[in-house]
C-alpha cells in the first residue's frame, strides 16, 4: 500500500483528495498545518506527499526544504497545491524541489493521475 500525505488547512480539501485516493492501492494521511505534516513526514514517510503552499506552521516550501535536505525522505515526491498561479510562484515552488505545482482548483482525476505516474516512477 503506497502512503499519501495531505497537507492543507482546508478541510473540504483534505476530505476530496482522501475520497480521490480511496482505494486498496493508498493509504492517505491528512495534517491541517505544516508542523503536523512534518511529525506525519517522519512518522509515515509517504511516497508522495502534497502540500499547500500557504498553510500555519511551516509553509508547503518550507517542507519541501525540509524534505530534499532529510536523507530519509529526500525522494518523496513533492507535490505543491495553491491558489498561486504566477510564473514566480511557481518556480519558486520548483527551485525548492518540488516535482510538481498543482494550481487550485484541480480536477480530482489530475490529481489521481499525478500521484498515480509518481508510483509509478518510484
Amino acid at each position: 500500500m503506497t502512503t499519501v500525505l495531505i497537507a492543507d488547512d482546508e478541510q473540504s480539501l483534505r476530505l476530496l483528495v482522501s475520497a480521490t485516493m480511496m482505494s486498496d492501492e493508498y493509504e492517505v494521511v491528512e495534517a491541517s498545518d505544516g508542523d503536523e505534516a512534518w511529525e506525519l513526514l517522519r512518522q509515515y514517510r509517504p511516497r508522495v506527499a502534497l502540500l499547500d503552499v500557504q498553510m500555519p506552521g511551516r509553509t508547503g516550501l518550507e517542507l519541501t526544504h525540509e524534505i530534499r535536505s532529510d536523507p530519509e525522505l529526500a525522494k518523496t515526491f513533492v507535490v505543491l497545491l495553491t491558489s498561486k498561479a504566477q510564473q514566480a510562484d511557481i518556480q519558486a515552488g520548483l527551485a525548492v524541489g518540488a516535482d510538481r505545482y498543482l494550481t487550485k482548483p484541480f480536477s480530482p482525476l489530475e490529481l489521481l493521475t499525478i500521484v498515480e505516474q509518481a508510483v509509478a516512477r518510484a
